[in-house]
């Protein structure tokens, strides 16, 4: 990253704990890191500033508002021009059911997952795309029956410099 500031064993350790719990107060937040509030508070600022922090959100327990089916979807393109994937990754981001889009290599050229309300929408919503025209020669749909894991993000220290160990 272009001028991100050079990180140290308590930025990490900060990184991590507003990873676990976005809505920890600075106070807390300061004595998990073992810093006072005010340069505890000026690190998060500098880190936002810089970009490592992106935003914070809260978890939502889709089960307990209506029904929800996850669905991986791997899709190949029929042509591998760099418009075709420009005008493919277009014309998904506009479905509010996608909820990640990956372009991979191996057998196929995106992996999608979809949250959606049940087997059917995400049918209708798969025949509108391929009649769209954005290119999609075949896609393979995985059903989720279970999520063993789901932690949401990568653990900040196992991707930090070995200074936050």
């Amino acid at each position: 990253m272009i001028n991100a500031p050079k990180l140290d064993r308590i930025d990490i350790n900060i990184l991590a704990e507003l990873q676990r719990s976005g809505r920890i107060t600075n106070a807390e937040l300061a004595d998990k890191v073992g810093l006072s509030a005010s340069p505890c508070l000026t690190r998060v600022k500098r880190l936002e500033s810089a970009g490592l922090i992106s935003g914070y959100s809260a978890i939502i327990n889709l089960a307990k508002i209506g029904t929800s089916q996850i669905v991986f979807t791997s899709v190949t393109l029929g042509d591998h021009r760099r418009a075709d994937f420009q005008k493919f990754e277009t014309r998904i981001a506009q479905y509010e059911e996608l909820v990640e889009c990956h372009l991979v290599s191996g057998g196929f050229d995106y992996l999608l997952k979809f949250v959606v309300r049940g087997i059917a929408e995400y049918q209708e919503m798969m025949e509108e795309l391929l009649e769209s025209g954005i290119g999609v020669s075949k896609y393979f749909s995985y059903i989720v029956i279970k999520t063993a894991v789901a932690r949401g993000q990568a653990p900040v220290k196992l991707h930090a410099p070995s200074l936050a160990r």
